[in-house]
């Protein structure tokens, strides 16, 4: 009996979480589900004034505030977006953008290395006009699509930090489960802002990471075709930086 049951539990630890994604194309599923709608991942949002918890979407038009959550990293990329008039709020696309922080499509379009918008001091308090964010492709233990999470400024110096810790033993963010948090950061001017915070939670198993890279290649392949979005704006638009080596002053 205590037989039947390991081989129970054993079945069960191998069909749920991340490996109940074996077999699964995600390609394959847009492409029967979702033809003719919009494929854009529901959104974390991260809050304005220094709030430590997470917004992150539940079923419907509902959202669930959390302190904490941990997900896999399947992909992440830059995103540049440049307003020629200041964001108040509502879908409109930027005027020029970038997905790789190479070349922009838009006005003014070309090379975002050369561009005078994506330079330090070209926007408000030493901030760039075109701000500089990074997408974030996470799959949560249990489900089966990634959700998106737009890191603003102020966030890319800890991620950067995160990710070449991992890098540094080896690891890529889709082999490992990563935790998300939050906390509550005052530049030089006092203006509070709220910063992600990365911590690693475990590794995943062989059989994980089987299921996982052919996902984040999918998830990789179809990643500029989505849309910018406009709803998570960086909130740290006002922020103070160092014009010499751009950092976000602190503090």
């Amino acid at each position: 009996m205590a037989k039947k049951k390991e081989n129970t539990d054993l079945a069960i630890q191998n069909n749920s979480g991340y490996l109940a994604l074996a077999d699964r194309d995600f390609s394959q599923m847009v492409s029967d589900e979702l033809d003719g709608l919009d494929i854009g991942f529901e959104r974390i949002k991260i809050p304005s004034g220094g709030a430590t918890m997470y917004e992150l979407p539940t079923e419907g038009d509902d959202t669930e505030t959390v302190k904490d959550f941990s997900g896999v990293i399947l992909h992440h990329h830059p995103l540049n977006a440049y307003y020629s008039t200041k964001y108040t709020g509502g879908s409109n696309p930027p005027d020029c953008g970038s997905y790789d922080n190479v070349t922009g499509f838009g006005n003014p379009g070309g090379s975002c290395k050369d561009c005078p918008l994506n330079r330090f001091g070209s926007g408000e308090n030493g901030a760039k006009s075109c701000k500089n964010k990074r997408r974030v492709y996470i799959l949560r233990e249990g489900e089966m699509f990634p959700i998106l999470l737009s890191l603003p400024t102020g966030s890319l110096k800890a991620f950067t930090k995160y990710v070449k810790t991992q890098l540094s033993k080896g690891k890529k963010t889709n082999t490992v489960v990563t935790r998300f948090t939050l906390k509550k950061v005052n530049n030089a001017g006092g203006i509070a802002y709220s910063q992600a915070a990365f911590t690693f939670d475990r590794d995943l198993r062989a059989e994980e990471c089987a299921v996982i890279s052919p996902l984040s290649e999918q998830i990789k392949s179809c990643a500029a075709s989505i849309g910018f979005e406009t709803d998570t704006a960086a909130n740290d638009d006002t922020l103070n930086c160092d014009p010499e080596t751009g950092e976000i002053i602190e503090d």
